[in-house]
């Protein structure tokens, strides 16, 4: 009564009281998609994810370590759960990030790795995300991308365990072994062929003609992108670029990086936490000036771009060191008139 009576008194001498705007529920995903260090990455890269953590389900919780499930015969799948805020990304878009990690033709595995606790599911909650998930694989199946079936299951999800603490961001924990992991059992190689065929099938960005590109490049942007090149530290135009907007690579205009993921590293380049769309970025190990690195090249556009280190800072402690000769920065009062809107959503 006394706290009625109290508010009924500030209303009336004029206090208003602000609420806070209803926060969106997060919501989870699992999807199992063969060895689960490469299915992190992808989803930890992707604005609106909260969280990853590998772990294991299917099978019961007595089982699930790795020595079991590794051994196989648990009915357990190497695994994912993404939580993620349904107001920033959908659960469309993760389920279309993770056909663009697998081959979901394999019943039997995901490329080196066999056995059943290697193959491909997506772990629904809801009718809903079993509707979206049933539609996605029928056009995937009816886009022909694949000669085979698609055959990766859809099934309820079950209990999920998280996978022993050194399997959590074991990309970040030991990069050397990763890259070498993901080229040597087929993964990365698959995933250049396909996806890079059907993105430039598509003809939304393509790379032009050598000709063309000596005449539409300054000399610099030639030498980066075409040759591998590096342009000299603090010298070179976005380094302390502080302005909204996108970055996309100047080869073919695919979508790259975003100012909302630049920091100021303090090394001269242009550094990002995270890709704009991680399905751009392609990575190769590159052993040149005897050291073994990851360099990030554009997927359609074939740029050389720079490349990733793990030394950055939260929530990725990723550092992708780009060239600026290798981008095109477009401002984000720009966006709509130069083709990219849809990105005018970071900026808002």
């Amino acid at each position: 009564m006394y706290i009625a009576l109290i508010s009924s008194f500030l209303v009336f001498m004029g206090v208003t009281f602000v609420t806070s705007p209803a926060v969106a529920e997060e919501e989870t995903a699992v999807f199992g998609g063969g060895c689960f260090w490469c299915m992190e990455p992808p989803f930890e890269q992707l604005d609106g994810v909260i969280e990853v953590v590998a772990g294991y389900t299917g099978g019961t919780k007595e089982d699930a370590v790795y020595e079991k499930v590794s051994a196989g015969g648990t009915g357990h799948y190497e695994s994912v759960r993404v939580r993620y805020d349904p107001d920033r990304i959908s659960y469309r878009q993760l389920v279309e990030t993770f056909w663009r990690q697998i081959d979901p033709t394999d019943d039997g595995g995901q490329f080196a790795d066999r056995g059943d606790h290697y193959r491909t599911a997506i772990f629904y909650f809801t009718e809903a995300q079993r509707q979206i998930a049933e539609q996605s694989k029928k056009e995937l199946d009816e886009s022909k991308i694949f000669d085979r079936p698609v055959v990766t299951a859809i099934v309820p999800a079950k209990p999920f365990y998280p996978a022993e603490e050194y399997h959590q961001d074991y990309y970040l924990k030991n990069v050397v072994h990763y890259t070498l992991y993901k080229n040597g059992s087929g993964r990365q190689p698959f995933i250049e062929q396909v996806w890079g065929a059907a993105d430039k099938k598509s003809g939304k960005f393509t790379k032009p003609s050598d000709g063309e590109l000596r005449k539409r490049l300054t000399p610099l942007q030639y030498q980066v992108t075409q040759q591998e090149g590096t342009e000299p530290p603090f010298e070179n135009e976005y380094w302390d670029n502080k302005a909204d907007g996108i970055y996309v690579d100047i080869v073919s205009g695919e979508p790259l990086f975003s100012s909302t993921d630049k920091f100021k590293s303090g090394t001269g380049w242009p550094s990002f936490t995270k890709p704009l769309e991680p399905e751009n970025i392609v990575e190769h190990q590159d052993r040149s000036l005897f050291m073994i690195r990851t360099e990030v090249r554009s997927r359609n556009g074939d740029s050389h771009l720079g490349h990733v280190f793990n030394d950055g800072p939260p929530p990725t402690r990723l550092r992708y060191c780009i060239n600026s000769a290798s981008l095109r920065f477009i401002a984000a009062e720009d966006l709509e008139a130069e083709g990219y809107g849809e990105y005018q959503r970071l900026f808002q």
